[in-house]
This record gives structure tokens, C-alpha cells and sequence, in this order.
């Protein structure tokens, strides 16, 4: 049987360079578990520096209580492992 995905919302300390990043609203991230969500993130948005704490993880979330103005239309496809907020197009 495979390992089931999870949908996890995750916030970082508002500061300049999580702003810099369009992270200040948090990020969406599907993944095996928390362990392959920072591998994730780390290796697509925080190539060039270190991954910075997180301040709150939300496991499983449900992408309806997120924000409906900037959030939701900017997605991607929150039921496949990766990044869905913010939205990577990956070459």
C-alpha cells in the first residue's frame, strides 16, 4: 500500500526575506509527511539559503479556509506531492 499524501499549510516568521519569497501568507505544500514537505521546500523555493523555522504547520488542511481573494484562485493541484501555494511552474 502507498503512503498517503497530506496537505499541510505552513506560516513562517514575518520578516523581509519570507516576504521577498511571497511567503508572507503562508505556503501550501503536499507531501508525505512534515520531514518530505521541508525537503521539498528546500530544495524548490530555498535552493540558495537555509529553510527558515516554521512558525505554525497546519496538517491536513482544508484549502476551502483559506484565503478566498489571493489564495484559492492561485493554487495549484493540492492533491499531488509538491508546492501548491505559491504556484511554481518548474521548467
Amino acid at each position: 500500500m502507498a503512503p498517503l499524501l497530506h496537505r499541510y499549510w505552513i506560516h513562517f516568521p514575518d520578516d523581509a526575506f519570507v516576504r521577498s519569497r511571497g511567503l508572507n501568507h503562508g505556503c501550501g505544500v503536499t507531501a508525505y509527511s512534515l520531514e518530505d514537505a521541508r525537503g521539498l521546500l528546500q530544495e524548490q523555493l530555498f535552493r540558495d539559503t537555509p529553510l527558515p523555522p516554521f512558525t505554525r504547520v497546519i496538517e491536513d488542511v482544508d484549502v476551502t479556509t483559506l484565503e478566498a481573494n489571493h489564495i484559492r484562485p492561485n493554487i495549484g493541484v493540492v492533491t499531488w506531492r509538491g508546492i501548491w501555494f505559491p504556484f511554481l511552474q518548474l521548467s
